[in-house]
């Protein structure tokens, strides 16, 4: 509202100023009156008095003039002040007390505002920083998510959670490294498999697996694939490393036990039974992600592997056949039943082998 807009009918000031016309009025209508009914008579006493009223008047007239001015003011600096950047209130010094307590308790709430707003825009800035945090916290806990589910192919889930815990992204390094690899095999699989509808295979199959992995993340090793019938661990990559031949011929212990019991269960049930053989060998070997872009296997490659391959070969159902250097690592002794020197392919020197009693 512009200051002319105080002056107004309708403004305090203009309904002042209409207040003091009519109260005005009211004695020099009663002097005409008198003079009227001839009950005054114009003198120099009746001259001085009118001009005492005039003067008197007159007097109220700018007192009232200032206060108002003073309001009008007031109300203009406070539009102003909304339109500006400005939040004080700054009046004249001698303004009356009403005007003054009016500024006082306006620039004390401009004040509060003035806080109220700094504090707003730090909550906001906090919130800001809150929200770019969160987006971080979730853009990791979604990775660490992916990595879990890539991980669990592998590993236990107790594994798993030890090493994003502990933040090891060893699992993944492409590297060379000893290791010992773990075959087992069903043995006669193609004649069984024959005699079987494939929903009743899938079953068998998916049971025997869902135990030889169990195992195998027992004993801290490592998931590399599954080959048909054929089962294909890794040890060395997790836990003890130094240990790695001991755990890895622990686990075929415990995998020719468990697949003796469900075989009991499975003769019991009248249905399809077999054996597995089983082969380990220690020895160094390539480490890593490999394949194509589109499809990639972490797994591990080298003579190592092809030797294992081969004493699972001749493993025969319940016999577990390990490399010399297998033996020769493994801090726990197991029972040997007897030893050969085989001739393996691609080998200029006999392969030493054992066979461990069950």
């Amino acid at each position: 509202m512009s200051k002319s807009g105080y002056h107004s009918y309708d403004s305090f000031s203009g309904k002042v100023g209409i207040a003091f016309l009519l109260s005005s009025l009211l004695p020099y209508l009663l002097v005409i009156y008198l003079f009227v009914t001839e009950e005054i008579a114009v003198n120099e006493i009746f001259f001085l008095f009118s001009l005492l009223i005039l003067l008197s008047m007159l007097s109220g007239f700018f007192i009232i003039r200032k206060s108002s001015r003073q309001l009008a003011n007031l109300a203009a600096k406070t539009h102003f002040l909304l339109e500006s950047e400005k939040s004080e209130l700054v009046i004249e010094e001698n303004a009356d007390k009403e005007v003054t307590d009016i500024a006082g308790c306006f620039n004390r709430l401009m004040g509060q505002l003035t806080d109220a707003n700094r504090e707003m825009r730090e909550q906001s800035v906090q919130l800001l920083t809150y929200a770019k945090d969160l987006s971080i916290s979730h853009k990791k806990a979604k990775q660490e998510e992916r990595l879990r589910m890539r991980m669990s192919r592998y590993v236990g889930k107790n594994l798993v959670e030890r090493l994003l815990d502990q933040n090891e992204g060893e699992l993944f390094e492409n590297e060379r490294r000893e290791v010992t690899v773990l075959f087992a095999d069903i043995r006669s699989f193609t004649a069984i498999a024959e005699t079987m509808a494939a929903e009743e295979l899938v079953v068998m199959l998916n049971d025997f697996y869902d135990r030889m992995v169990g195992i195998v993340f027992k004993y801290n090793g490592v998931l590399d694939k599954f080959v048909g019938d054929q089962v294909v661990a890794v040890f060395g990559l997790l836990g003890d490393k130094e240990d790695q031949s001991s755990d890895a011929v622990e686990a075929a212990l415990e995998m020719q036990q468990a697949t003796e019991e469900l075989m009991k269960q499975r003769a019991g049930e009248g249905k399809k039974t077999f054996s597995i053989g089983i082969g380990i060998n220690t020895g160094d070997a390539v480490v890593g992600n490999i394949g194509s872009r589109n499809r990639m296997d972490y797994t591990v490659i080298g003579d190592c592997v092809n030797v294992a391959s081969r004493l699972q070969k001749i493993a025969k159902g319940g016999e577990i056949v390990i490399g010399a250097k297998t033996n020769e690592k493994s801090k726990r002794k197991f029972p040997i039943s007897k030893s050969k020197n085989l001739n393996l392919r691609n080998k200029s020197e006999p392969v030493q082998c054992f066979f461990i009693a069950r």
